[in-house]
């Protein structure tokens, strides 16, 4: 235990109560506490607003690009509402900071899916020209022309990267500021854009409107709250909050384990650290949720932290856990690095005891995100009780954890429960599951299917599972659903997943340089080690 305390260092070991089995699910919204309904004739103006991370961004495979496919747009695209903005994003390289999928297939279209001895060095000098013009596209090019977006607000205010304090904090003033400190020079080395958070949260706020530039994305929600017309009592009829997955998430991506100090509301000083203490966490959530108090929506719905060991990127060394029945297996490094290569000496990684307590942490914070809705639904503190509703992502996640669960029917808890895919999900073959993405010789998907290249974010179907539950709330909310034609729809709401898999080209048609593994990307990887630096937050 002498490393494990050195590494959880400041006191955060004194916060948590670290549990034999992952937290139990919390299956019902309303957390069996009733609210009063008011009968509204009016439906509030702005049928939809989102403020989160990547997640809500629609981050997928190293880069933001399909943000039409968010599960945000996806809700949207359910409800019939056509006037859902969201940010929009292009580029040479397909999106900010580095698409994996495009430069995979580019590889493919240029070398076929296996490189030759005698091909890699060329296709060395080929990734350092596509990533070198994707660079000079966000930092000197059309990409870097923040101030002449138009002033048209947008309904999904998130911005990949961001944690709570970030959601607080920044505007676009701020992260002009951010850039003019820091501008970005021409160096051929560097390969992915500086500061692409900045420059992609200036596509989320309206730039083009000079009176908003020192607005928060929570002024921005207030503003659309306050947009009340009709007979609504509320300009926003569902306001999702999906954050906190950032106050954790770096633990995962750089195997590390930094506990926050007492400057953790620094915006600068904060970068150091990968995981929050409980006590901290819970201190930046109780602002956060004072600021959703504010904004005027009829229902709203708290997301919570996945378990962040489960996602491919932070991978379980090897088949075997560290005993039968556990969750856990002995040593976790990058997806990027082979089992028959990993040294326990020379590559990061972190062990089956600091993923426990990873897991103990998120489980505190999740707590405490149940615990807002509990107090806004009972309306605690005298308060009128609110339509609060909690959608808990970690379950969902937990009950499609392949290797942790569904391939070791030992480790499950009393709890689990399978997760029931969507028909046309659970129609395909091989079946989709959240290990890392492979393809067939042949060119189709031979496991995986959930998860996008960069090991954390969803594929577009993956979004889609997410979109599902919060319909399935929504619906449950009394928020009524129309077809394209504005007509209303009768009975449960589905997805149309068959419109996704349309959509969904690593799912339908991976990169065939995945054939027979990650050998590809492991190689890539291995050359260009900065590439590591656009696993997303």
């Amino acid at each position: 235990m002498a490393d494990v305390n050195d590494r959880w260092s400041g006191g955060i070991l004194d916060e948590i109560s670290v549990r034999s089995e992952a937290r139990e699910p919390v299956s019902d919204s309303t957390l069996g506490i009733s609210v009063p309904s008011t009968p509204e004739r009016t439906t509030p103006k702005n049928r939809l607003v989102t403020i989160g991370d990547s997640l809500t961004h629609g981050f997928q495979s190293g880069a933001i690009y399909n943000t039409g496919l968010s599960y945000s747009a996806t809700i949207a695209y359910e409800l019939g509402w056509r006037d859902f903005t969201y940010p929009r994003y292009g580029g040479p390289g397909g999106g900010l900071p580095l698409n994996i999928e495009l430069l995979l297939r580019h590889l493919v279209d240029k070398y076929g899916k296996k490189l030759s001895l005698w091909e890699a060095p060329l296709a060395v000098f080929d990734v350092q020209r596509y990533l070198d013009q994707n660079e000079d596209y966000w930092e000197r090019g059309d990409g870097s022309h923040y101030l002449k977006e138009s002033s048209a607000r947008n309904h999904a205010l998130a911005v990949f990267g961001y944690d709570i304090r970030d959601a607080l904090e920044w505007t676009a003033n701020k992260c002009i500021e951010e850039l003019g400190r820091s501008p970005s020079s021409d160096r051929y080395w560097s390969l992915v854009p500086d500061n692409a958070i900045h420059r992609a949260a200036l596509r989320v706020f309206p730039t083009g409107d000079s009176s908003a530039r020192d607005k928060t994305l929570l002024d921005l929600a207030r503003d659309f709250g306050d947009e009340v017309h009709g007979d609504a009592t509320a300009g926003i009829e569902t306001l999702v909050v999906f954050l906190g997955a950032n106050n954790v998430l770096p633990t995962a991506l750089h195997l590390d384990i930094k506990p926050s100090g007492d400057d953790y509301q620094d915006l600068h000083k904060k970068n150091e650290y990968t995981i929050w203490r409980p006590s901290h966490f819970s201190a930046e959530l109780k602002l956060l949720a004072e600021e959703v108090r504010s904004v005027k929506a009829r229902h709203v719905i708290w997301c919570t932290v996945p378990h962040v060991t489960v996602v491919p990127v932070m991978h379980g060394v090897g088949t075997r856990k560290t005993r039968r029945g556990s969750r856990y297996f002995p040593n976790y490094t990058s997806v990027y690095i082979a089992d028959a290569d990993f040294d326990e000496d020379r590559d990061r990684n972190l062990t089956d005891e600091d993923a426990r307590l990873i897991d103990s942490v998120i489980d505190e914070y999740n707590d405490s995100i149940t615990e807002v809705v509990r107090r806004a639904r009972a309306g605690d503190g005298d308060e009128t009780p609110r339509d609060w509703h909690l959608l808990d992502v970690a379950g969902l996640l937990d009950r499609l954890a392949q290797r942790r669960y569904i391939a070791d029917r030992r480790a499950r808890p009393e709890w689990w429960t399978p997760y029931e895919m969507p028909p046309a999900l659970a129609d395909l073959r091989p079946t989709v599951t959240s290990e890392y993405i492979e393809a067939t010789e042949c060119g189709g998907r031979a496991r995986g299917g959930l998860f996008s290249l960069d090991g954390v974010h969803p594929t577009t179907v993956g979004y889609g599972l997410i979109a599902q539950e919060m319909i399935d709330i929504m619906s449950k909310a009394g928020v009524v659903f129309r077809t394209q034609n504005g007509d209303e729809r009768r009975g449960p709401v589905k997805v149309d997943f068959e419109r996704l898999l349309m959509h969904d080209t690593l799912v339908s048609r991976p990169p065939a340089n995945l054939y027979g593994g990650l050998g590809t990307l492991q190689s890539i990887y291995h050359r260009f080690p900065v590439i590591g630096r656009v696993l997303p937050h």
